[in-house]
């Protein structure tokens, strides 16, 4: 419940990731987040405007599906907010990459290259060491 707040817009993402928020209401100045398509029923009595049951934009029940690229399928991540996620193998930008990412590889060329210059500057830099 909004009403008693002095907003005089609602910050775009400010309910990114609530898929779940089914009852919202606002001050009846401002209009419900994502717009009145991204509700199921959009009522204003005289204090508040109510957002009920908010609509999954993926279905393309009102309008065009969401466009994905391909390998990823859409998701709602909030009221008239999507996200798409990949496909299992697939991975990174825009989900081109196929399989698993390398840990072994990747957290192997970190550790040698860490070890490397961490012996490096310690047989650089010991002369500078003061002794007791």
């Amino acid at each position: 419940d909004l009403t008693e707040n002095p907003l005089t817009t609602l910050p775009n993402g400010s309910f990114l990731g609530f898929t779940h928020l089914q009852l919202l209401a606002v001050p009846p100045v401002l209009e419900c987040p994502g717009g009145s398509d991204a509700w199921q029923e959009v009522t204003v009595n005289g204090t508040s405007r109510q957002c009920q049951g908010q609509r999954n934009p993926c279905n393309g029940s009102t309008e065009l599906a969401w466009p994905c690229p391909e390998n990823s399928v859409c998701a709602p991540d909030g009221p008239g907010l999507v996200q798409c996620l990949c496909d299992s193998p697939f991975h990174g930008y825009k989900c081109l990459r196929e399989g698993t990412f390398p840990v072994l590889l990747f957290g192997g060329i970190l550790g040698t290259v860490t070890v490397s210059l961490s012996l490096l500057l310690w047989g650089t830099q010991r002369r500078k060491a003061k002794t007791p």
